[in-house]
């Protein structure tokens, strides 16, 4: 079985060394800088910048990064190897498929949802879809 380790540190090309320890919730890597509530899930791959808020039951699937400064809220799902960029927020019960691109300052309002492999462009505001309401009432 192999072990995961509890901290790496990563060297980017100038030389620069940025450290993560491993989230016990889920394995994932978390900056220290970060805040990562304990219940929230950060999958095995996963990384979460300085920075950056996960909240409470709020689940980051394998090989995401959850970029500088970025939220996400309570009990919201980003799937796996998706990028969430610098300063996005991704809202309450939000959902975004796997392999998706948010850009920087992205807006996931309460509830909404991203499809899969989806780009969105920076600066985005992205709202939950309309649902139509059915009546469900007979005629007498």
């Amino acid at each position: 079985m192999r072990r995961i380790p509890r901290k790496v540190e990563i060297e980017d090309d100038a030389g620069n060394v940025t450290r993560y320890v491993r989230h016990e919730n889920g394995l994932g890597y978390v900056s220290p800088h970060a805040t990562v509530h304990p219940e929230a899930r950060i999958e095995a791959g996963a990384y979460v910048e300085a920075g950056a808020r996960v909240a409470a039951e709020a689940r980051v699937d394998r090989f995401s990064w959850i970029d500088v400064d970025a939220v996400v809220g309570p009990r919201a799902r980003v799937g796996q190897c998706v990028h969430v960029g610098p300063r996005s927020v991704v809202g309450e019960d939000a959902r975004v498929g796997a392999y998706a691109q948010l850009g920087e300052d992205i807006v996931l309002k309460p509830g909404a949802d991203v499809e899969a492999d989806a780009v969105v462009p920076e600066r985005t505001v992205v709202r939950p879809a309309r649902r139509q309401r059915h009546d469900f009432s007979t005629a007498a």
